[in-house]
């Protein structure tokens, strides 16, 4: 798993939100975060930007750039 899949995964947990409620919170499809968290597909640059918004973290952490 590569850092931003797993800072994901780590990130919805921490809040106790499964899948689905997250991608509900983010108004996007449940699909989307599956693919992620099992780094299939990466965030393109408005969705990395609503992630670290929505989880109040940089970008940096979220793809493993800063701890």
């Amino acid at each position: 798993m590569n850092k931003f899949a797993e800072r994901l995964t780590e990130l919805r947990k921490e809040k106790n939100l499964s899948q689905n409620e997250l991608a509900k919170q983010l108004n996007i499809s449940v699909a989307c975060i599956n693919r992620w968290e099992n780094n299939l597909r990466v965030p393109n640059i408005d969705s990395l930007a609503l992630l670290c918004k929505y989880f109040s973290c940089s970008a940096d952490y979220l793809i493993g750039l800063e701890d």
